[in-house]
């Protein structure tokens, strides 16, 4: 069963990315990005990891999408014009990526990885100890990153706001 809901959403994740690149509206683009986000917090989750994958839906699939499609429609981004590209990436690009591909798919039938062999380290981090250290120990950077969001937010206000 994790093995279906992996190759699912990993699938899910694949045609996410590809509809990020092939979209010509900036928006639809974001919405695609917003599916690949959304996918990897379940890959994340079935790998145990419950906090990165809440994490990964709060932070990025809510607040950051939110940043972006918020810069889109502020400056009124419309519909791409699209160029032929550069020759130099095509010939480069596409043998790089089988390159790469074969790497991978060498490693993967080499060590013979199964989904089930995967084994928890003896120490395991819960939330609740994870919570300490971020809001205890690491608060004040916690609050500048926030800040400095905020600052960044105001500034890309100001700067895209039409003057009359």
């Amino acid at each position: 069963m994790n093995v279906a809901i992996f190759i699912l959403f990993a699938l899910l994740c694949l045609g996410g990315a590809l509809n990020l690149l092939l979209q010509r509206h900036p928006i639809n683009s974001a919405l695609s990005l917003i599916v690949v986000m959304s996918s990897l917090s379940v890959l994340y989750l079935l790998l145990g990891a419950e906090f990165l994958a809440l994490a990964q839906i709060i932070v990025y699939s809510g607040a950051i999408m939110v940043l972006f499609v918020f810069v889109i429609m502020l400056l009124n981004a419309g519909e791409e014009e699209r160029t032929h590209g550069s020759r130099a990436a095509y010939f480069a690009g596409i043998p790089g990526v089988l390159a790469l591909f074969a790497v991978l798919a060498g490693t993967f039938v080499t060590l013979r990885l199964s989904f089930g062999g995967t084994r928890l380290g003896a120490f395991l981090v819960t939330t609740g100890d994870l919570s300490r250290v971020l809001f205890r120990n690491l608060l004040l950077p916690f609050e500048v990153t926030s800040v400095l969001i905020l600052v960044a937010i105001l500034g890309a206000v100001v700067l895209a706001r039409k003057e009359h």
